[in-house]
């Protein structure tokens, strides 16, 4: 699962879908996540009362991205929500997408990985602890990994 999450983060651009307002909302934390570190990130939620997040415009959904093939996408939904998202996603050519704890269920799983998504992290509970893969607890390390893997190949 290491591999998967150092190939999430060798996107240019980020997006987070469920992207939150309310501070206590993990869709607001993961988002904040993000900037924190300087990365190009978009939200994402459809509510007309949810113009943006942290000064940032959202748009109202994963078909409206302006470079899709180039970003990847953590997702912070229900699952049938999120089922949804993965369609899109596929439709529009997202290639990397990392589904939060409580975000994803076998469906969600086995569609990401039959459309041949690049990279689909979500972690199994025996892989990454009891919820599964967060960005909030792993992806620190992933980003570094892929920084390092970066460097390497030039």
């Amino acid at each position: 699962m290491e591999a998967t999450i150092r190939t999430f983060f060798c996107s240019p651009y980020y997006a987070v879908v469920g992207a939150s307002t309310d501070p206590s909302k993990f869709g607001h934390k993961v988002f904040a996540w993000y900037l924190s570190r300087s990365l190009q990130v978009t939200p994402i939620n459809p509510s007309p009362k949810t113009t943006a997040v942290l000064s940032i415009p959202t748009i109202p959904s994963i078909r409206a991205l302006p470079k899709p093939q180039e970003t990847s996408v953590s997702i912070i939904t229900p699952p049938g929500v999120t089922l949804s998202v993965l369609k899109d996603a596929a439709d529009v050519g997202v290639k990397r997408v990392w589904m939060q704890p409580g975000a994803w269920d076998d469906e969600c799983v086995r569609f990401a990985k039959e459309r041949g998504l690049e990279a689909v992290v979500y972690g199994a509970q025996e892989e990454l602890g009891y919820e599964g893969a967060c960005v909030l607890v792993h992806g620190e390390k992933g980003m570094k990994g892929a920084a390092s893997d970066a460097k390497e190949r030039l």
